[in-house]
């Protein structure tokens, strides 16, 4: 839609009616023209925008679709070299291909990104024959043994790319650029090297991209149909683009968060229509502007809504099983999973009833103790929160006095002691709203109990600790006590406000001696507390953190005949409206430092990238082509300063606006400009993890600009004087064909990069710029020839050093015996000696590595030995000591060592018929490296059937090393997986 310069006071109005006529915000509809067929049509009811032509792609010439399918077929050999490498888990491959193997598997998951990438990654995992039991756990993970149709998988993402290719030309096309400059714009998505790493990759980012292409064409084409005049409106192309529109909407909101930022675009160019047709007032009725009204709302909300809840409605019939998402759902939605359903259970809860008290928020953990003390504090038994079904869950309702017994003394002066008195009444007792218990743990014969002590983690002073305190027999003292407030505002009917009912009724406990609340909030416990969440008493805690309510109810006295209750099935609508919830609440939490996280300030210029992977001396890292970065980001610039200086000589009534070709581009350019600001400035509002590859949407449109402002320039621009390029082709040709080649030097530059390709040392130092680009050239071979030399070694990804400014660590050497110290085994005709168990020592038969020493600078790269030859006497050396066993036998064959303690340094006695092994103990000054070998007797035990281990492998297996290549972000993880 044309622009047109606002009036201002002291100005003359226009005289001429055809100017009048010409305005481009007037519209007409087919109707008005037709309403009186016996006259021609009035000149206002057929005018077309100035300076607009039609750019219907549908009518391009036969020289453009040449030209689209070399381009095309270009893309699909940059984009598809060598996918196959490398042949082992990469990045975020860790989360998005294990999520295919939950799809497959029917195990639900949480993740912070609706669900249709996932579906299609998916969908291509199984028709190429994927079964889902590859876990894709860690990056370096092999794919080639266990028969991973990876490369199908990958394939999807590169179509996705090279679709990239025509879809931006088309659209470029379709904005009335030439055939130069759409192919110089799709030429430099070709070889935009951040845009081919992520695009061969198991990963969202490249349907994102093109979904985000595909909405810009739609929206691009739909807007030249619209500022053809009325004629145009309302006619099959018109709807066919305006429904596209709506479409890909729904598909790039529905692949990743990030598509809101494309809604607000459409959104607002939208609303600018809009209130142009409105301001017309001689040509537009009102009928008419509902009708417009009304074909936006049906297309671009009630499409992309439908399409939009539609592939949630898809996620819901395939996740079918529990799975470790569904802790982070309440039990209404979990009970709508196989085998999580719940019988019904009694209603009313008296004494003695044995129930298990699940959290109104943090996910719904339960109340919940084990055989384990607190380290410190009043070192009794811990109460915590468990995110699983366990016995040690339960507790039994005491009232605040043993109940009488009557058969024995009629006189009422003898009760019944112990927790099961109240088994065998003639009618149970209801706990009514005020009424005073205590909760008795069953496994462990001890009573919740709170004092004047801080908790393990929260030393706050209106925070007290909360333990598990007594034992058998034991009568229990004051500090047991907790009065029942129930909550009426979330308890569900009136009997639930009065009385306590399972799942109905929520309420507070108040500790009776000190007042504060029975209270629980997203801080765990260390490695002693099984990293369960911790459990409090807290004064003044809110409301939400506070309440309780019981899930399981159990009584002898209330028998098949009581009134029964159970969750209530949510429903598609429930549980869509609950995960987006959670959605939003993880996403928001993605607060945690990453070795590899950039904020928006330096994605324009490029500063940093991501490292991907590294293995056998090669190295993926994610890093753009650094001429089509800044070019792009100096035509955002651009076009900026031409606004900034349109609107000071504007206000001095200079009257640039009145040509044609500023304000086609201003409108033109500006509405891709818009694109970048809205896909780029919302980043600014966020405090949550954010990469390089969140700035690839405003990347697509920043090139756009790019190749908008090369077409205004050399084809369409007429300065004073007559001067212009416009009848000169050949320089718009050979100025596109030299930047071009430019950019594909550049890209060839940094392609082993993008490809994980063999590379030098020197080649390596000679293209890294700045000391943020923080890949690390030691990761390489001196020369290529080392690399037909070396045998790849079967190990994982390598780790990176933890510093943002260090860079990966490099490879293991490829001839470990260069620089390792191997100490023979005893003969095998003997056995060891005990304490050579424990020094290292290694049995008869095996060899154990001792030794390896590194020199690295204080940036964490490796020195040769002529470099540490040249610092010796300029500077000091500090040692970090670093150990870790791996047991052999003489053919090379890794052998189990788990007999010994590495926590305390004494071995662990062996069982009669099982074979000796050894092991080194970890003595070095690095708690963190010391920490690697934890995992004693204590983390072995665990409470009941509580799966703390599992819970804990998990846990770290997400969270991973903060200095290694690793995955952006976990779902299990407390503060949720990855991104916008």
């Amino acid at each position: 839609m044309a622009t047109r310069a606002p009036a201002k006071q002291g100005l003359p109005p226009v005289q001429t009616k055809n100017a009048q006529l010409q305005r481009s915000d007037e519209l007409r509809s087919p109707e008005m023209v037709q309403s009186d067929k016996s006259k021609p049509p009035h000149p206002a009811y057929t005018y077309t925008s100035t300076g607009v032509t039609d750019n219907n792609i549908i009518n391009l010439p036969s020289h453009d679709w040449e030209m689209l399918a070399a381009l095309t077929l270009v893309a699909l050999f940059v984009r598809l070299f060598r996918i196959y490498q490398p042949s082992s888990v990469v990045f975020d491959e860790v989360h998005f291909g294990g999520f295919a193997s939950k799809y497959i598997k029917g195990k639900f998951f949480m993740d912070v990104h609706p669900p249709l990438a996932k579906l299609l990654l998916t969908l291509a995992g199984y028709l190429a024959g994927f079964d889902g039991e590859f876990d894709f756990k860690d990056i370096g993970k092999d794919y080639l043994e266990p028969g991973v149709p990876y490369v199908a998988m990958r394939l999807l993402p590169a179509i996705c790319g090279v679709l990239t290719i025509p879809t931006i030309y088309l659209t470029l096309k379709a904005a009335g650029c030439k055939t130069t400059s759409a192919a110089l714009g799709a030429g430099l998505v070709i070889f935009e090297n951040g845009l081919v790493t992520q695009s061969r990759l198991i990963l969202l980012d490249s349907p994102l991209i093109i979904f985000t292409a595909l909405t810009a064409l739609s929206w691009t084409s739909f807007t030249n149909q619209h500022e053809l005049g009325p004629k145009y409106a309302f006619t099959p192309s018109w709807w066919f683009w305006l429904a596209a529109t709506g479409l890909t909407l729904g598909a790039t909101v529905s692949v990743k968060w990030v598509g809101l930022f494309t809604i607000a675009w459409v959104g607002s160019l939208t609303a600018l229509q809009l209130w142009v047709l409105l301001g017309d007032t001689k040509t537009v009725t009102l009928r008419i502007w509902f009708k417009h009204l009304f074909a936006r709302i049906f297309c671009l909300i009630v499409i992309p809504v439908t399409f939009y809840m539609a592939m949630f409605a898809i996620h819901f019939i395939c996740l079918v099983n529990p799975g470790d998402g569904d802790g982070f759902m309440s039990s209404e939605f979990q009970s709508t999973l196989n085998s999580k359903g719940m019988a019904d259970v009694p209603a009313d809860v008296a004494f003695g009833s044995r129930v298990s008290l699940r959290h109104h928020n943090t996910q719904g953990g339960y109340l919940h103790s084990h055989s384990h003390m607190y380290p410190e504090g009043s070192k009794q038994q811990q109460i915590t929160l468990y995110p699983h079904k366990d016995e040690n869950n339960v507790f039994l309702l005491e009232n605040q006095t043993q109940p009488i017994n009557w058969a024995v003394d009629p006189t009422g002066n003898t009760s019944i002691s112990g927790p099961l008195a109240w088994d065998n009444l003639a009618s149970p007792a209801f706990i009514e709203d005020g009424s005073l218990i205590r909760l008795y743990h069953i496994v462990t014969d001890r009573r919740l109990h709170s004092h004047d002590v801080r908790p393990p983690m929260t030393e706050a002073e209106w925070q007290n600790e909360v333990s598990a305190y007594g034992y058998e027999g034991f009568e229990g003292d004051a500090n047991d006590l907790f009065r029942v407030e129930i909550v009426k505002s979330l308890s569900d009917g009136a009997a639930a406000k009065t009385r306590l009912r399972t799942i109905q009724s929520k309420f507070k406990l108040v500790h009776i001696m000190t007042g504060c609340v029975l209270f629980s909030h997203k801080v765990k416990l260390p490695e002693w507390g099984f990293e369960q969440q911790e459990v409090t008493c807290a004064k003044g805690g809110t409301l939400p953190n506070s309440v309780w309510y019981i899930e399981t109810n159990n009584h002898p006295m209330l028998d098949d005949v009581a009134e029964k209750v159970n969750y209530r099935n949510p429903g598609f609508f429930g549980k869509f409206w609950e995960l987006q919830q959670v959605m939003w609440t993880t996403n928001a939490g993605l607060v945690e430092s990453h070795a590899w996280d950039s904020r928006p300030p330096s994605w324009p210029i490029l500063r940093r990238g991501i490292n991907f992977w590294g293995r056998d001396n090669r190295q993926i890292y994610l890093i753009g082509n650094p001429l089509i970065w800044w070019a792009s980001t100096a035509a955002i610039a651009l076009w900026v300063a031409f606004k900034g200086l349109a609107v000071l000589r504007w206000q001095r009534s200079c009257g640039d606006y009145e040509n044609v070709m500023v304000r086609r581009f201003d409108y033109e350019i500006g509405m891709s400009v818009l694109g970048w600001a809205f896909h780029y400035f919302p980043f600014y509002l966020m405090q949550r993890q954010l990469f390089l590859h969140h700035y690839f949407p405003a990347l697509y449109f920043a090139i756009m600009v790019m190749a908008q402002i090369f077409d205004f320039v050399t084809s369409r621009i007429v300065l004073p004087g007559n001067w212009t390029l416009k009848n000169q082709p050949y320089v718009a040709r050979t100025t596109a064909v030299a930047f071009l080649a430019l950019s594909i030097v550049v890209f060839g530059l940094y392609a082993p990069l993008s490809y994980g390709n063999t590379w030098t040392k020197n080649d390596c130092n000679r293209v890294k710029l700045f000391d943020t680009w923080d890949w690390d050239c030691n990761t390489f071979h001196d020369s290529y020839a080392e690399y037909s030399l070396s045998v790849p070694v079967a190990r994982g990804a390598e780790p990176t050093a933890h510093s943002a400014e260090a860079g990966p660590k490099p490879p293991v050497a490829e001839d470990p015996m260069k620089d390792v110290l191997v100490t023979p085994g005893a003969p095998a005709a003997h056995s060891p000696p005990a304490d050579n168990l424990i020094s290292g020592g290694a049995p008869p038969g095996l060899q154990s590595v001792e030794e390896k020493v590194e020199y690295r600078d204080d940036k964490g790269n490796l020195l040769n030995d002529e470099q540490v030859a040249a610092l010796v006497g300029q500077v000091s050396f500090s040692t970090r000591y670093e150990t870790r066993t791996r047991m052999v036998d003489a053919q090379g064959n890794e052998i189990d060592n788990e007999l010994v303690d590495s926590s305390d340094g004494k071995g662990l006695p062996v069982e009669q018929g099982q074979e000796e092994s050894a092991g080194t103990i970890a003595h070095g000054p690095d708690e963190a490296t010391a920490g690697i070998m934890e995992g004693g007797p204590e983390a072995s035990t665990k409470p009941g059937h509580a799966d703390a281990a599992a819970d804990l492998a998990k846990e770290r297996v997400l969270e991973g090393n903060a200095g290694q290549a690793e995955p952006e972000s976990g779902a299990r993880r407390e503060t949720g997986r990855d991104e916008l």
